[in-house]
């Protein structure tokens, strides 16, 4: 559920965090923990906070967009936890314009979220493709709308998995419709 900084004023009492300690506090467990299964579960509320509009900014402030990035580029096996909530939070996030510029801004972004195309993770390659949807905006169309993403797109609109098929289809026809594009 949505809130509204009045909304959330009203119900955090003076002891309790307010919002950007606590995201703030999963950032710092993320970065200082050695144990997997606990930084896994933390990226998985960081990716769960970035759906929601009022902790946009903090999520900002905490370059969490840096760090799902990162996730991705540490993480050879892109079928793993940790691509898939990195994957998931960006594309969450970058329904805001705001954060969608961030990521836009990241030189390395681009290059990984089209590697979850790879991914055997049907979930990561969902969010991987609504997040290449979300980031085309004119100044960036020529980055993401690219012969390598058309083909995987195609190849993907073949598959099996109905939610696959239909947001791959989506991308051509709203993205490709009118574009030349050789088979390779």
């Amino acid at each position: 559920m949505f809130s509204s900084r009045q909304r959330l004023k009203k119900r955090t009492t003076p002891k309790d965090l307010n919002r950007f300690d606590y995201l703030q506090a999963l950032v710092t467990e993320f970065q200082d923990t050695s144990d997997n299964d606990a930084q896994l579960q933390v990226l998985a509320n960081l990716a769960n906070f970035s759906y929601d509009p009022i902790n946009f900014e903090y999520l900002r402030k905490l370059q969490v967009p840096e760090l799902f990035i990162d996730c991705i580029d540490d993480d050879e096996d892109l079928n793993g936890r940790t691509v898939q909530f990195g994957i998931s939070g960006l594309c969450n996030l970058v329904a805001d314009p705001k954060n969608r510029d961030v990521v836009l801004n990241i030189e390395s972004s681009i290059h990984n979220i089209v590697r979850c195309l790879s991914s055997s993770e049907i979930e990561t390659k969902l969010s991987a493709i609504t997040t290449l949807i979300q980031l085309i905006v004119p100044t960036s169309r020529h980055r993401i709308v690219t012969p390598n993403v058309i083909n995987c797109m195609r190849r993907i609109a073949l598959a099996e998995e109905p939610r696959l098929k239909k947001l791959a289809e989506v991308f051509l026809l709203d993205y490709c419709q009118n574009m030349q594009i050789s088979d390779q």
